[in-house]
């Protein structure tokens, strides 16, 4: 095809700018005319070129080879020229050095304004994975914001000439309602959402659907997702599916949760119990080391009543032998002065020893004699989970309540009470709880 005509065949000096308000793709013509013709895209080399800052001018050549472009990014106010067009500057200078006009198709295409698209997917049905048999109804509405950003991209996948933003609104619509349909029927399976709380999840739901939806608009259509806004996710409550799946769910809760209260009841109990427990070896360990010391006083009791009883048959034999020592036989018969003499210095021997052993035994007798009798062993039973435990003497009773095992609402008994009673109550017990601090005041 020719690239230029004559002279006399349009090329007048224009100046070529685009005063559209509202636009995404704009085809600049002279005439005003709606169908391209040669003579309308013959263009004077030397025209003025007017591009507004967020515009780019596209010049397409339609070559034999195959389209080319010449992309020029406002704000541009100059005359053309080759300098500007590294594509035009081949183009003329290969034929007729700038002279003639030249052919060229015109674009205007709008990189700052955002164009938005309402949406409207109607019911489709959701399904929640643990209770398949029940068809939920679902709708979505919305509104969708996208914008040019890739130019260069936009002209690869869209065409351009005779471009209508209107046709394209809707192929955008087309595949938003393909795209939030496939992705919200997956979202209770892939993301855990409960069919029925997926309403109160809107918020979470826009973020996955504008995560996958932003990517695909740029691969098949070439504009940049600037915002999406779910407005509005319906669940049909009239429907039969969602009576049935509510139904089912609140029976499916309730098992669950008299399961978790028995399970609760059970951990309570085996908790009392193995506290029972601990008290009652706590306890155990305690009477048997009272046992144990009350066994280790006798044992020593007894091991200094029979050294006394071994120190007096010594002397108790030391006596006979001094009795015996006047008749020892020292020859010559009748009195014996040698076993007086012995007899007597072994008698006052014996005798400074058995006045020490004596007096010893005066002082150990004086001695407890002076120390007071141990005070009265209480005996008190308690009640623990309607167990009875005990009897309890003083001194395990005071490291009780220490533990925290004996209270004030612990029911207690003692031989001679009339029944159970709290230990509070008792008189005798108050002692025992006044020893115990009170609670740390709350800041």
């Amino acid at each position: 095809m020719g690239l230029f005509g004559n002279k006399s065949e349009g090329g007048l000096m224009d100046v070529i700018r685009c005063d559209e308000q509202e636009y995404l793709v704009w085809k600049w013509r002279p005439s005003g005319a709606v169908n391209s013709t040669d003579k309308e895209n013959a263009i004077r080399y030397g025209s003025s070129l007017r591009v507004k800052d967020g515009e780019v001018a596209v010049f397409v050549y339609k070559q034999k080879d195959g389209a080319m472009q010449d992309f020029i990014v406002g704000p541009y106010d100059q005359t053309i020229k080759t300098a500007n067009f590294p594509v035009l500057s081949s183009i003329v200078g290969a034929a007729f050095g700038g002279a003639s006009p030249f052919q060229a198709e015109i674009y205007f295409m709008n990189l700052s304004g955002n164009i938005q698209v309402k949406f409207g997917v109607p019911y489709f049905d959701v399904f929640d994975p643990r209770f398949m048999d029940f068809a939920v109804p679902m709708a979505v509405r919305g509104t969708l914001t996208f914008n040019i950003t890739d130019y260069k991209g936009f002209i690869k996948l869209n065409r351009l000439i005779n471009f209508e933003l209107d046709d394209f609104k809707k192929q955008i619509k087309d595949a938003v309602t393909k795209y939030i349909k496939g992705v919200v029927t997956n979202i209770p399976t892939d993301n855990g959402i409960p069919v029925l709380q997926m309403e109160r999840k809107i918020l979470e739901i826009n973020d996955l659907v504008a995560k996958y939806l932003g990517s695909r608009l740029e691969t098949d259509f070439g504009v940049n997702m600037k915002g999406l806004d779910i407005a509005n996710l319906e669940v049909n409550k009239e429907s039969r599916g969602y009576a049935e799946l509510r139904k089912v769910t609140a029976e499916q809760t309730a098992k669950t949760t008299i399961a978790q209260t028995d399970v609760n009841i059970k951990n309570l109990k085996d908790m009392q119990g193995i506290n029972a427990l601990n008290t009652e070896e706590t306890l155990r360990i305690q009477r048997e080391e009272a046992q144990r010391a009350q066994k280790l006083q006798t044992e020593t009791n007894f091991i200094g009543a029979h050294a006394l009883n071994q120190q007096t048959e010594v002397l108790k034999t030391g006596a006979e032998s001094l009795g015996n020592m006047g008749n020892m036989d020292m020859g010559g018969g009748g009195m014996n002065p040698a076993g007086m003499m012995t007899g007597m210095m072994m008698g006052g021997a014996m005798g400074n020893q058995m006045a020490g052993m004596m007096n010893q035994m005066g002082q150990n007798m004086n001695q407890q004699q002076n120390t007071p009798p141990p005070p009265p062993q209480i005996q008190y039973s308690i009640s623990v989970n309607g167990q009875i435990i005990g009897s309890f003497n003083w001194q395990q009773l005071q490291q009780m309540v220490l533990n925290g095992q004996l209270t004030k609402n612990t029911h207690v008994w003692k031989q001679g009470m009339a029944g159970w009673e709290i230990a509070g109550n008792v008189q005798e017990l108050s002692n025992l709880f006044g020893a115990v601090p009170p609670p740390p005041p709350v800041v």
